[in-house]
């Protein structure tokens, strides 16, 4: 075969499968049916993804709002703490107050001056025990540099090496954690003073 031959021969061809591709084409027109289902589908759709948007929208509000609450009430948290334990020290304030006025009266006694400072002072103590507020008084313990604070060390042959002698001033826990250490005096055992030769 020439190449006149070939060539005539796949024009041949092309023109056949392009009548076939045509044929095909034209076998298969879209029906009324199908445009309207598609429509319908879009429509749908569209509904779908406007209903998601406004939820979406709304979801986002939502979380705004309850940001901007959570933020607030941490605030008030914080402003207002300690609002319950105000309210138990300011009858033992008013309690000073009355001792005070008291003490100014030339008929008052140092007994009912010394009654009305031991009622204030159990007043103070209830308070503190409602919010958990623990003394800390290691008179005799032995030496805890976790809760105690030693002032001063001094020998001592009664007692065991590291024991709280004196308690200078008391220590304070809030809810098992350390407050403020107690401030105590701590012994030592005495150094031997033997003679050398």
């Amino acid at each position: 075969m020439s190449d006149e031959e070939i060539l005539e021969q796949e024009i041949e061809t092309g023109e056949e499968r392009t009548e076939q591709a045509g044929a095909t084409v034209d076998a298969a027109p879209e029906s009324e049916d199908t445009i309207e289902s598609l429509k319908e589908k879009l429509a749908e759709s569209e509904k779908k993804a406007l209903d998601n948007w406004d939820q979406l929208i709304r979801t986002k509000a939502e979380m705004d709002n309850l940001r901007r609450r959570t933020q607030r009430d941490l605030e008030n948290a914080h402003k207002f703490a300690i609002e319950k334990f105000v309210n138990e020290l300011l009858p033992v304030m008013d309690s000073m107050e009355l001792g005070l006025d008291a003490a100014a009266h030339e008929s008052s006694t140092i007994e009912s001056l010394k009654e009305g400072t031991e009622l204030t002072l159990n007043m103070l103590k209830n308070a503190l025990d409602k919010f958990n507020i623990v003394a800390i008084h290691p008179h005799g313990e032995k030496f805890n540099p976790e809760l105690h604070q030693a002032m001063s060390i001094q020998e001592n042959a009664e007692l065991e090496d590291n024991t709280v002698m004196a308690v200078m001033q008391k220590g304070y826990l809030l809810n098992d954690r350390l407050v403020r250490p107690a401030m105590v005096m701590v012994s030592k055992a005495p150094a031997n003073n033997s003679d050398k030769s």
